[in-house]
Protein backbone atom coordinates (compact mmCIF):
# COMPACT_ATOMS: atom_id res chain seq x y z
CA UNK A 1 0.00 0.00 0.00
CA UNK A 2 1.10 3.37 -0.73
CA UNK A 3 1.35 6.14 1.88
CA UNK A 4 1.18 9.46 1.58
CA UNK A 5 3.25 11.76 4.00
CA UNK A 6 1.04 14.64 5.37
CA UNK A 7 3.47 16.30 8.07
CA UNK A 8 2.03 19.28 9.92
CA UNK A 9 3.84 22.51 10.68
CA UNK A 10 2.69 25.24 12.82
CA UNK A 11 3.50 28.94 11.51
CA UNK A 12 3.13 32.56 12.97
CA UNK A 13 1.68 34.11 10.11
CA UNK A 14 -0.15 31.96 7.49
CA UNK A 15 0.45 34.49 4.51
CA UNK A 16 4.00 35.10 5.35
CA UNK A 17 4.60 31.40 4.66
CA UNK A 18 2.71 30.81 1.81
CA UNK A 19 4.61 34.03 0.40
CA UNK A 20 7.89 32.37 1.22
CA UNK A 21 7.04 28.62 -0.04
CA UNK A 22 5.54 29.86 -3.01
CA UNK A 23 8.92 31.62 -3.77
CA UNK A 24 10.37 28.50 -3.68
CA UNK A 25 8.24 27.38 -6.25
CA UNK A 26 5.36 25.17 -4.00
CA UNK A 27 2.01 25.41 -4.64
CA UNK A 28 -1.17 25.01 -2.53
CA UNK A 29 -4.19 23.29 -2.77
CA UNK A 30 -7.16 25.47 -2.35
CA UNK A 31 -9.52 22.91 -0.95
CA UNK A 32 -7.63 22.49 1.71
CA UNK A 33 -7.14 26.49 2.75
CA UNK A 34 -8.96 28.93 4.74
CA UNK A 35 -7.64 31.88 7.20
CA UNK A 36 -6.14 28.92 9.44
CA UNK A 37 -4.10 26.65 7.35
CA UNK A 38 -3.42 25.41 3.35
CA UNK A 39 -2.01 22.48 2.32
CA UNK A 40 1.13 22.28 0.26
CA UNK A 41 1.82 20.28 -2.42
CA UNK A 42 5.21 19.04 -2.89
CA UNK A 43 4.30 16.46 -5.24
CA UNK A 44 1.53 13.92 -5.56
CA UNK A 45 2.12 11.18 -2.53
CA UNK A 46 2.97 14.38 -0.55
CA UNK A 47 1.80 17.50 1.15
CA UNK A 48 2.80 20.04 4.07
CA UNK A 49 -0.22 21.64 6.05
CA UNK A 50 0.75 24.82 6.86
CA UNK A 51 -1.30 25.44 10.40
CA UNK A 52 -1.43 28.60 12.55
CA UNK A 53 0.22 28.05 15.57
CA UNK A 54 -3.58 28.01 17.33
CA UNK A 55 -5.25 25.81 14.50
CA UNK A 56 -1.92 23.35 15.11
CA UNK A 57 -1.94 23.82 18.70
CA UNK A 58 -5.91 22.12 18.33
CA UNK A 59 -4.15 18.97 17.32
CA UNK A 60 -2.01 18.48 20.17
CA UNK A 61 -2.43 17.73 23.88
CA UNK A 62 1.49 19.01 24.29
CA UNK A 63 3.28 22.23 24.34
CA UNK A 64 4.58 23.61 20.68
CA UNK A 65 7.86 23.83 20.24
CA UNK A 66 9.63 26.95 19.48
CA UNK A 67 11.16 26.10 16.16
CA UNK A 68 13.29 29.21 16.67
CA UNK A 69 15.25 27.49 19.46
CA UNK A 70 14.59 24.20 19.39
CA UNK A 71 14.84 21.24 16.38
CA UNK A 72 11.39 19.72 16.31
CA UNK A 73 12.33 17.61 12.92
CA UNK A 74 14.14 18.19 9.79
CA UNK A 75 12.63 18.61 6.46
CA UNK A 76 14.30 17.02 3.50
CA UNK A 77 14.15 17.20 0.13
CA UNK A 78 15.61 15.77 -3.12
CA UNK A 79 17.04 17.88 -6.16
CA UNK A 80 17.56 17.34 -9.46
CA UNK A 81 21.45 18.37 -9.57
CA UNK A 82 24.00 20.39 -7.56
CA UNK A 83 22.45 23.33 -9.10
CA UNK A 84 19.09 23.06 -8.40
CA UNK A 85 20.08 22.55 -4.68
CA UNK A 86 22.31 25.98 -5.16
CA UNK A 87 19.44 27.74 -6.33
CA UNK A 88 16.55 26.50 -3.81
CA UNK A 89 18.73 27.25 -1.30
CA UNK A 90 19.46 30.54 -2.44
CA UNK A 91 16.10 31.61 -3.21
CA UNK A 92 14.59 30.52 0.30
CA UNK A 93 17.27 32.92 2.13
CA UNK A 94 16.56 35.93 -0.68
CA UNK A 95 13.08 35.41 0.49
CA UNK A 96 13.10 35.48 4.52
CA UNK A 97 15.13 32.17 4.88
CA UNK A 98 18.28 31.91 6.87
CA UNK A 99 21.37 29.16 6.79
CA UNK A 100 21.38 26.16 9.49
CA UNK A 101 24.63 24.91 8.89
CA UNK A 102 27.22 25.21 6.06
CA UNK A 103 26.81 23.25 3.16
CA UNK A 104 27.69 19.52 3.04
CA UNK A 105 29.66 17.82 -0.32
CA UNK A 106 30.72 14.42 -0.03
CA UNK A 107 31.33 14.92 -4.04
CA UNK A 108 28.62 11.87 -5.07
CA UNK A 109 25.85 14.11 -2.69
CA UNK A 110 26.02 17.61 -2.11
CA UNK A 111 23.09 19.78 0.12
CA UNK A 112 22.47 22.83 2.26
CA UNK A 113 20.26 23.50 4.57
CA UNK A 114 18.03 26.14 6.17
CA UNK A 115 15.39 27.48 8.23
CA UNK A 116 12.23 29.27 6.88
CA UNK A 117 10.69 32.05 8.55
CA UNK A 118 9.20 30.09 11.32
CA UNK A 119 12.23 28.43 12.52
CA UNK A 120 12.00 25.05 11.09
CA UNK A 121 14.76 23.41 9.18
CA UNK A 122 14.97 22.61 5.83
CA UNK A 123 17.44 20.57 3.92
CA UNK A 124 17.52 20.12 -0.35
CA UNK A 125 20.02 17.79 -1.55
CA UNK A 126 21.37 16.15 -4.67
CA UNK A 127 22.63 12.74 -4.55
CA UNK A 128 24.76 11.43 -7.71
CA UNK A 129 22.10 8.71 -9.71
CA UNK A 130 25.46 6.39 -10.34
CA UNK A 131 26.90 6.55 -6.65
CA UNK A 132 23.30 5.29 -5.62
CA UNK A 133 22.82 2.48 -8.06
CA UNK A 134 26.49 1.55 -7.15
CA UNK A 135 25.59 1.67 -3.36
CA UNK A 136 22.12 -0.36 -3.86
CA UNK A 137 24.19 -2.64 -6.07
CA UNK A 138 26.34 -3.35 -3.59
CA UNK A 139 24.16 -3.96 -0.61
CA UNK A 140 22.17 -6.39 -3.00
CA UNK A 141 25.81 -8.19 -3.20
CA UNK A 142 26.24 -8.36 0.58
CA UNK A 143 22.97 -9.64 1.67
Amino acid sequence: MSRMLIPNLPVKDLDRSVAFFTALGFTFDARFTDDTATAMIVNDQATVMLLTESKFAEFTTRDLADATKQTEAIIALTADSREDVDAFADTALANGGSAAKEPLDYGFMYGRSFHDPDGHHWEIFWMDPAALEQSTAEAGAAA
